[in-house]
């Protein structure tokens, strides 16, 4: 998969039907979820999921079948490294963004601050390398 994963709103869609499924799926499987669109505008759609290194391809018969290549976590973590990664590139002052961040996980649930820290502890752990 590409370090840098952008999806459109089509493509979001295809990839929740196909993680639903939780198996390959040709094109005409997925073309029963979206009736009203066109059959080569999803075969398109799932061939650039495909070419993004989003989707698994297989031959299903005389048909390519279709599955996500990871997780809707794995995904979103992702794009979600991503995005931070920009938006601390922006940031003049790196702390207000990450105080923001953890004010947001706070109003989300208390709890996940104690996550939140343990995860911190834990990358510092790693980044220091084995022990000696």
């Amino acid at each position: 998969m590409e370090d840098r994963v952008e999806l459109g709103p089509l493509e979001r869609r295809v990839l929740a039907v196909l993680w639903e499924r939780g198996r390959a799926s040709t094109v005409r499987h997925v073309h029963a979820s979206f009736p009203q669109l066109a059959y080569t505008t999803l075969m398109t759609t799932l061939d650039r999921l495909y070419r993004k290194g989003v989707l698994h391809r297989c031959r299903l018969g005389r048909a390519f079948g279709y599955e996500p290549r990871c997780t809707r976590d794995e995904l979103l973590g992702q794009m979600m490294s991503g995005q931070v990664i920009d938006l601390l590139g922006a940031c003049r002052d790196s702390s207000a963004l990450l105080s923001t961040l953890v004010q947001a996980v706070g109003h989300a649930d208390v709890e996940l601050l104690d996550e939140l820290e343990a995860l911190v502890h834990a990358e510092r752990l790693r980044l220091q390398g084995p022990a000696r």
